[in-house]
């Protein structure tokens, strides 16, 4: 039993960290676009334009900020295991910031061609949360704070998610004009992650459910 239970741990976190380097990339390729990036990476993304920080070093202490909402909200409920999350999130930092590194040589002429790179940005988004919820280890920050703000209060996860989303993004817009003068990261693309991150996402769910883990409790 012990063995089994180690094998499919081993499966699921490296599910989680293929998931989270597939959606780093997804992240890079938004970025790269110039289209506006995913309702989550928005305000790493502007942060990083008027400070020293890089995206992914924004994007480690944002989730940071994630988990204390989470231990604030839960209380004597936040379970300890979810701490993973800080390590998980300083994996997905620098992974971000690599692929923002590996990407910077791709060039662009058109309109159109952004939009090429802002729908690969999307689609590796979406193939990196798939891979996430598949895992069933552990949930990024943001996620976490949306369970959280559930367990408190009696609303749906998928309304709870859309708020928290157009929350980031006018907190990105906010600081976007107040500290660089002009609206940045925030754009059409943006609004297309939005809508399609989590429909292709949930495709991809019913794709992956055809290759099922094995349960850590058997």
């Amino acid at each position: 039993m012990n063995n089994t239970f180690h094998t499919s741990l081993l499966k699921r976190y490296l599910i989680l960290l293929a998931g989270l380097a597939i959606m780093a990339f997804g992240v890079a390729f938004s970025i790269k676009a110039s289209l506006g990036t995913s309702p989550i990476s928005s305000v790493p993304y502007v942060i990083s334009l008027f400070t020293p920080l890089t995206v992914g070093t924004a994007t480690i202490l944002m989730h940071c900020v994630f988990i204390v909402i989470q231990i604030l909200i839960l209380r004597k409920n936040y379970h300890p295991i979810q701490l993973m999350q800080l390590p998980v999130a300083v994996f997905f930092g620098y992974l971000t910031d690599f692929g923002v590194w590996a990407v910077q040589r791709i060039t662009y002429n058109a309109y159109w061609q952004q939009w090429i790179l802002c729908l690969i940005g999307i689609f590796l988004v979406a193939v990196g949360v798939s891979l996430e919820v598949k895992a069933g280890v552990v949930v990024l920050a943001g996620e976490g704070v949306v369970l959280a703000i559930c367990k408190v209060v009696p609303v749906k996860f998928g309304y709870m998610k859309v708020g928290f989303d157009v929350t980031l993004v006018v907190i990105a817009c906010i600081l976007s004009l107040v500290f660089t003068g002009k609206l940045q990261g925030v754009r059409e693309g943006t609004v297309a992650a939005a809508l399609l991150v989590g429909l292709i996402a949930k495709q991809l769910g019913k794709l992956w459910a055809k290759w099922p883990l094995e349960s850590m409790e058997s």
